[in-house]
């Protein structure tokens, strides 16, 4: 057996190693105790490669290592919310995580959120407030840093939402919360200014509110946003001053505004009803004067410096729509003068403005009217009426005719005949006439423009317009056509239609003495439109009821009651292209009669 003394030597065995040098005892090391003798240098050097390897094949394994965890541009190692982001591209990370996102229902589910210190809760749906992990914001987190050679970072998502919407979404459901602060102003009892001075609130601020939300949705349970208290922008020193530097000098005295038609003299009284000096929802002041309020304030005079534009508009000459074409007006530029207005309301001494005159076009012009398609009567429908154009209710309908004849529907707008006419009432012209109330006949103002009503309902049904409201009489009266009529009764009954048509309509009206007739003006969208009635059916009789004598009591002959369809059906190329149904049922009227005791038999 060879050992290491008596084998032949080796490269390594005699490879020359250099040691530290030896030292020369002096006076310091004097005493030392010696150092041990050096090994034979066969054994040291391979001592020494064997180390050297070791430490080469260390420095190798970490470079593996090292290479092996920068892998991709997410380090090893790296995962979020469980998901194993390391090694991977960051377009592949963010498709990762997406995917893992989306397997996810607890990132979808309602979060219940307190409002700490209201005693309010609120459930948000995540969707609805853009409550999501920001996917790129994440995966950037997740690059970055070291990567874990031997164990495994968590990075914590990154969390976005709208904080508008979560406020919005929170106000709507927790509803009344906090204490409203008290914004800062400066109003006018008439010309007198005065003072009010802000205080603090409590309310939900939305910044808080989403870091709120962002810190504690993923953990489960319930969110606490918390209530802050809010200041006014605007101080009580900066109203004070804003009294004293704004508010009385500009209704020391009158402002006059010049211009070329002559000028313009503004009271005080119209000074503080359009001086606003109020606050935005942060409280804050930024004094201004309100135009349109100015213009209102000082109607009568402006007046007289201006001309209103007036609108093409349609006429009737030979029993055809002519178009009357629109003027310019001449208006008085108040908006574009009001930061000088502004300037010289503060101002004791200078409280002149000149003010630039400007043309108001009209809003409708003879090119708009060409453009409607009103070239053709598409229906008309007649009602007849008894008693002539003295009696109260004739003149009623008259009145109304009057009201509504070229009435222009631009397509896509509703009329209605409430808004048209307003109120129908003594100052208008209308008179007392029979009208049903509670069921029976008595005397009322505008009494008869029910008949007006339906011939109107009539005249837009066979246009083909779109029927929006509606509502026959509660008892028959065989001068209307059956199911398709109409009542009306301000402001509970109206009736309306929507011109639901590409064209224009305009509505013409004729009376005699014993009718009325509505006619409708366009373009016509159907071959033609009629009426298919069912049979009568749950027919009943009328009872007679007496009434007391007197001017309120107005005996009828009494009517059957019955239910009954009427079917719109739309004609085009000589097929019927669209049916409607209408169903109404109808109370018998009871025989009244005027005499004594009010009973019934």
């Amino acid at each position: 057996m060879t050992t290491a003394s008596d084998r032949p030597p080796t490269a390594a065995d005699t490879a020359t190693v250099h040691l530290p040098h030896q030292a020369t005892p002096t006076h310091d090391n004097i005493g030392a105790p010696p150092e041990p003798p050096a090994p034979p240098a066969g054994r040291r050097g391979r001592k020494l490669l064997i180390a050297g390897v070791t430490v080469l094949a260390l420095i190798a394994g970490a470079g593996v290592a090292a290479n092996w965890a920068f892998q991709g541009e997410v380090p090893r190692g790296v995962s979020v919310l469980g998901a194993d982001l390391g090694g991977l591209s960051r377009a592949a990370a963010a498709a990762a995580l997406r995917e893992h996102l989306a397997a996810d229902q607890k990132l979808t589910a309602p979060v219940q959120v307190r409002i700490d210190g209201a005693g309010k809760t609120a459930t948000v749906k995540p969707a609805d407030v853009g409550l999501v992990v920001d996917v790129e914001a994440t995966v950037d987190a997740a690059a970055k840093g070291r990567p874990e050679l031997f164990g495994e970072r968590t990075v914590t998502p990154v969390i976005a939402v709208d904080q508008d919407l979560l406020d919005a979404a929170l106000r709507k459901a927790a509803g009344k919360f906090g204490t409203a602060m008290r914004k800062p102003a400066v109003v006018f009892d008439g010309v007198t200014p005065r003072a009010v001075h802000p205080e603090p609130g409590r309310d939900l601020e939305p910044a808080r509110s989403a870091e709120a939300l962002r810190a504690g949705w993923l953990g489960g349970g319930t969110v606490t946003v918390p209530l802050v208290e809010v200041h006014p922008v605007t101080t009580a020193a900066e109203v004070d001053q804003l009294l004293e530097t704004v508010a009385r000098p500009a209704v020391s005295g009158p402002v006059t505004v010049t211009s070329e038609r002559g000028t313009l003299s503004i009271p005080p009284a119209a000074i503080a009803q359009s001086l606003v000096l109020t606050a935005d929802k942060t409280g804050k002041i930024e004094p201004r004067i309100d135009d349109k309020k100015l213009r209102a304030a000082v109607a009568a005079p402006l007046g007289k410096l201006e001309a209103q534009a007036r609108d093409a508009s349609f006429t009737f000459a030979g029993g055809k729509p002519k178009i009357v074409a629109g003027t310019e007006g001449i208006t008085l530029d108040l908006a574009a003068a009001a930061p000088q207005l502004l300037t010289a309301v503060k101002s004791t001494s200078d409280r002149t403005v000149e003010a630039a005159l400007t043309k108001a076009e009209p809003k409708l012009t003879t090119a708009d009217l060409e453009k409607l398609g009103v070239t053709e009567k598409v229906s008309t429908f007649t009602t007849k009426f008894t008693g002539g154009l003295s009696s109260s209710r004739s003149q009623n309908i008259v009145q109304a005719a009057k009201q509504v004849r070229g009435a222009l529907v631009l397509p896509g707008k509703i009329f209605s005949l409430n808004k048209h006419t307003g109120e129908r009432s003594y100052k208008q012209g209308y008179k007392d006439a029979p009208v049903i109330l509670n069921g029976k006949l008595v005397p009322g103002v505008g009494g008869g423009v029910s008949q007006f009503t339906t011939t109107l309902f009539n005249a837009t049904y066979y246009a083909g317009l779109e029927d929006v409201e509606h509502k026959p009489h509660s008892y028959y009266f065989d001068r209307y056509p059956a199911v398709i009529e109409s009542t009306i009764f301000y402001p509970d009954l109206d009736f309306r239609f929507k011109n639901d048509s590409p064209h224009g309509v305009l509505l013409d009206t004729k009376w005699t003495s014993n009718s009325i007739t509505v006619s409708v003006w366009s373009t016509k969208v159907w071959d033609k439109v009629t009426t298919e009635y069912s049979p009568r059916r749950n027919i009943t009789s009328p009872q007679t009821i007496t009434l007391p004598d007197g001017p309120n009591c107005i005996a009828t002959g009494g009517l059957p009651g019955f239910t009954q369809d009427a079917f719109r059906l739309f004609h085009r190329d000589g097929k019927v292209v669209k049916r409607e149904k209408f169903t109404w049922k109808y109370d018998a009227e009871p025989n009244y009669v005027c005499g004594g005791a009010e009973s019934a038999d």
